[in-house]
């Protein structure tokens, strides 16, 4: 099978969007051309995939073949979150949802920090983690995971990135996403992870015998 020249992001997520664009040029050494990565066509008046599974793979799998009906090429969904143990593993797979279903990033980071209030040390230990579900014609092609440790901040800090990134903290690089340029956090992020392990795979000679 040829290395696909474009392939389709199933998400109305302009900041999962622009991520996935930056990260295609450069994610995979043994790709001859690099993918362009589009949105499904209309995908805005397309049917709401309900995303109501209990775990991040099986959303992402289940968004993939649903909207892969609607496409012969090769398609990608992901389901990404935000895993704070001490919460129970919250807000998890309700990551985007965790204020309501209109919530702003800002009102769901004050959810989050008044659900810490008062915890220190390690119970403010947190991860991202991303999955990434890759389909062709509704057959699944791959399942793919990876995840960055960090911890949460008592408030924000930074201006960039989006969702929870203002107070995801890095105690290794001493920044939040938030702090990091565009680049820095592609390099580190659970998103940057998988999706070049995706596209690795894609360019795998394994996958186009």
């Amino acid at each position: 099978m040829r290395e696909p020249a474009k392939i389709y992001f199933a998400s109305s997520n302009p900041g999962k969007l622009a991520e996935f664009r930056a990260l295609a040029p450069t994610a995979s050494a043994n790709a001859a051309v690099a993918p362009e990565v589009e949105l499904l066509p209309q995908f805005e008046s397309l049917p709401v995939f309900e995303e109501d599974a209990p775990t991040f793979g099986e959303n992402t799998l289940g968004k993939a073949l649903f909207y892969s009906q609607l496409t012969d090429g090769i398609l990608f969904a992901d389901d990404s979150g935000l895993v704070v143990p001490a919460l129970g593993g919250a807000p998890g797979v309700h990551s985007a949802r965790y204020a309501g279903p209109h919530a702003s990033s800002e009102e769901r980071i004050a959810k989050l920090l008044h659900e810490l209030n008062g915890k220190t040390d390690t119970d403010r230990a947190a991860h991202f983690c991303c999955v990434i579900a890759v389909v062709e014609r509704q057959r699944p092609i791959a399942v793919i995971s990876n995840l960055v440790q960090g911890e949460i901040l008592e408030a924000p800090r930074g201006t960039g990135g989006f969702g929870y990134d203002p107070v995801f903290y890095l105690p290794a690089l001493g920044k939040t996403f938030a702090e990091l340029s565009p680049e820095e956090k592609n390099q580190h992020s659970h998103r940057g992870k998988a999706f070049r392990r995706v596209l690795e795979f894609l360019s795998t000679s394994r996958y186009k015998s």
